[in-house]
């Protein structure tokens, strides 16, 4: 494109050029001219490149306002404010300018042949754009978009293991919280993805440290993109790292709360059927929730002198080759499995028990404190046995726990079992 020369009109230099192609669909003038504000050739001249180059990046920005793409749309808007000589600020705040600033926004907006408002330079210049609605994993892409500096340099395998190191906190938080958009993060989803990684250092044998790095890491992503792409948002992600001696501390259910609290009548009528009797079923036996979730109706064993449920390999993994084992029924336990006599096919693929339970915890009083989670009731279980002087290899039988010596026979009967639960059960 030939460049722009300046046109003398009433002693004053203009730039006078056909609009594009390109633009005439959002620009409805065919011949804009644009006063250089100078009745000097030469400044006209050395002006009139800029002011052109300013014109187009204008239409630019309205062509892109008027995209479906939400990012695209909200950046054109910050932009054309920029051009249009404001910054951009949401609605909210344009309201609550001094009346001669939010007048000079006002006025700047042009108006179409109509007489109306133009609906893109008003999104732009008095906050109307509405911010993109950017999900977790979306944020990650963007993250490597707005940080392509701290890849350069790095060969193809550091850049691997750089990737890697990113992807996975994104990976995992979406798995224990889901792919929700930045904006609808909460301190309970927050809390969602502590417990859940709680739940990986004690029944997988990760690390706090590793927590630690995951959490970190997903932070600092989320940071960058909130930052760079100015969406203004306070995300919940600080305070979630875990001590390093935090493992195997968490703290047990008093057996007062159990009793006044959690089991009151009515206590937990907000839950749905198989949470609630996941959640009963586990006071009386210790098993994990990921234990309960894998449960199949043949592990259910009610119909017999003893009845228990028998805690296997079947369709899933164990944690160690400890944990399966046999564990009678009393009290509100074989209640619970009286009504969910197939387990929890609900939440047979993984699905969050755990993290929904937590948060009816959270928002019922039904937490002693805020550590306390649904894993709280393994501890409580195994607190029991320590304070009624049950034998260590009956507890770790019932618990699941390895032994720090060779294991000898096969252990305690189930009827001896059954009588040791009885002691303790609610």
């Amino acid at each position: 494109m030939a460049s722009p020369k300046p046109h003398l009109r009433q002693g004053i230099w203009y730039l006078r050029r056909a609009v594009p192609r390109r633009y005439q669909a959002i620009e409805p003038r065919r011949e804009i001219w644009v006063s250089l504000e100078t009745d000097s050739r030469e400044e006209a001249d050395a002006k009139i490149r800029g002011v052109w180059d300013q014109t187009v990046a204008g239409w630019e920005a309205r062509l892109a306002g008027d995209s479906a793409d939400a990012e695209r749309r909200f950046g054109a808007a910050r932009e054309l404010a920029k051009i249009r000589g404001f910054r951009f600020l949401p609605s909210h705040r344009v309201a609550a300018l001094p009346l001669g600033d939010l007048l000079d926004r006002v006025e700047a907006v042009p108006r179409k042949p109509s007489g109306r408002l133009d609906h893109v330079e008003a999104g732009a210049v008095l906050g109307g754009a509405d911010r993109p609605e950017i999900t977790v994993s979306r944020a990650l892409d963007l993250y490597y978009d707005l940080t392509a500096d701290l890849a350069h340099g790095k060969n193809e395998n550091q850049r691997r293991i750089w990737r890697n190191g990113r992807n996975r906190p994104i990976a995992n938080f979406i798995k224990a919280v889901g792919d929700l958009p930045l904006g609808e993060i909460t301190p309970d989803d927050a809390l969602d993805l502590r417990e859940w990684w709680w739940q990986r250092i004690e029944e997988d044998g990760l690390t706090v440290n590793a927590a630690n790095k995951d959490i970190s890491a997903l932070a600092a992503i989320l940071k960058v993109v909130n930052e760079k792409k100015r969406l203004g948002l306070s995300l919940p992600l600080s305070g979630l790292s875990f001590r390093g001696d935090e493992k195997g501390r968490r703290p047990a259910f008093s057996a007062e709360w159990l009793r006044d609290k959690l089991l009151a009548p009515g206590a937990l009528k907000g839950l749905n059927l198989e949470a609630r009797c996941l959640l009963l079923g586990m006071v009386n036996t210790g098993y994990r929730p990921s234990e309960a979730a894998g449960l199949l109706p043949a592990h259910v064993r009610l119909d017999v002198d003893v009845p228990h449920i028998s805690i296997e390999a079947e369709g899933r993994q164990l944690k160690t080759s400890t944990s399966r084992r046999v564990i009678p029924l009393v009290g509100v336990s074989l209640e619970a499995f009286r009504e969910c006599p197939e387990g929890f096919p609900r939440y047979r693929s993984g699905a969050g028990a755990s993290n929904l339970i937590n948060k009816f915890l959270r928002a019922n009083g039904l937490a002693e404190t805020p550590a306390h989670t649904i894993y709280s009731l393994r501890h409580s279980f195994e607190d029991r046995l320590l304070d009624a002087d049950v034998d260590e290899r009956i507890r770790r039988d019932l618990m699941g726990h390895s032994l720090n010596r060779q294991r000898y026979g096969e252990g305690a009967s189930l009827t001896k079992l059954f009588e040791t639960v009885l002691k303790v059960g609610f």
